[in-house]
This record gives structure tokens, sequence and C-alpha cells, in this order.
């Protein structure tokens, strides 16, 4: 009979999530994932086959954490449209608590070091991102039924534009630029959406 793990494996996967973060999949070794998940090079490969599975279910779980948090956040509310992309992007940006490392998006990161060269990642990733766009769409058609933003307004043109604020934002942050500058950023691109459309009297 094989014998029980002494270990939660979620849990490990979690962990091992947060060190892939910090580090990178390249900079992370096995006898780092070994000393931060507490087990043996025979365990982790009996519990996770290798490092680039281990790896593969750490960008899931990141995924499918961020991807929750991202959709609660541009849920359009009794906020105006503008406000809650303001602050969901301000939010993308917010400054780690003292003593902890700036570390930006484990997804843009990934994308960043990885490139194409993978191509299980990089179907994460790509998933990942257009989740995110998607999400901007929606918001931005919703802006436009609602008579927030203009009536002629470009939607995939503004999505792509935001996307790609958003993308360079996580890399600046992860740089540890000032959040001021990044609000400064953030508040050009929510304007280029275009006037307010005024109602008629």
């Amino acid at each position: 009979m094989a014998r029980p793990r002494q270990f939660d494996e979620q849990d490990a996967v979690v962990r091992a999530t947060e060190l892939f973060w910090r580090r990178g999949y390249h900079a992370t070794s096995v006898r780092d994932l070994g000393d931060e998940l507490k087990l043996t090079p025979s365990s982790l490969y009996r519990t996770f086959t290798d490092k680039h599975t281990l790896f593969l279910r750490a960008l899931d779980h990141y995924r499918a954490t961020e991807s929750a948090q991202a959709e609660r956040l541009l849920a359009a509310d009794s906020r105006p449209i503008r406000r809650v992309l303001r602050d969901w992007m301000l939010w993308l940006v917010t400054c780690p608590p003292d003593g902890e490392p700036h570390r930006g998006c484990f997804v843009v990161n990934t994308a960043t070091e990885l490139g194409t060269t993978d191509d299980q990642v990089s179907q994460r990733t790509e998933a990942a991102f257009e989740v995110t766009r998607q999400a901007l769409r929606s918001l931005l058609l919703q802006g436009r039924r609602k008579g927030e933003l203009p009536a002629d307004l470009d939607v995939d043109a503004a999505v792509e534009l935001l996307f790609t604020t958003v993308l360079g934002l996580r890399v600046r942050e992860r740089a540890g630029h000032d959040p001021a500058r990044l609000a400064t950023a953030i508040d050009v691109a929510v304007r280029a959406l275009g006037p307010t459309p005024t109602t008629p009297s």
C-alpha cells in the first residue's frame, strides 16, 4: 500500500506559484522548489512529474485567481464606466507592502521570459491575455450603450490601446517605477476614450 502523502498538494502548488512568481522559471531550480515545498527531489518528481509540469500548474493557479479578481473589479456597478476602468488599472499597479518586492504580473513576467519558445506556456499566457481583452471589451461596450462613452468609439481599437497600456504598466510596476507616474499614464489612457457625451437639455 502506498504511503499517504504528508503534505497538501494544492498548498504546494500555491507555494510554488509564489516562488516562480518571485524568481521566474529559469532561475528557480528543483532544489529551490524542494526547499520551498519541504519535499525531497524524489517526492517532488513523484507528485508533479517534473519542474515544467509544476510550473504549468502554478501558472494555471495564478490565472484562475487573477482572472476571478479582474472579472470582479471590471464588473460594471453603480460607478461610471471610466471610474471602474481607472480603479482596476490603479489596482494593477498598487505599490506592494513595505518589505515586499515588486513582482509585476506572473503571466506578463512569464510571457516576457519564455515568449513563444514553449507552446504549453504560450497557450496559457495568450488565454489569460484574451480574458483581459474580453473583460475590457465588455466594459467598453456597456459604457457605449449607457451613453457614457462616445457612440462612435472604435471598441476594438480602444481595447488594444488599453490592453497594451496594461502590459506596460505591469512591467513598469515590477521595475519599481513611481506609482504617481503610472497613475498619470492611466489617466491619459482613460481620457483617450474620448469626451463624455453630453445629454441634450
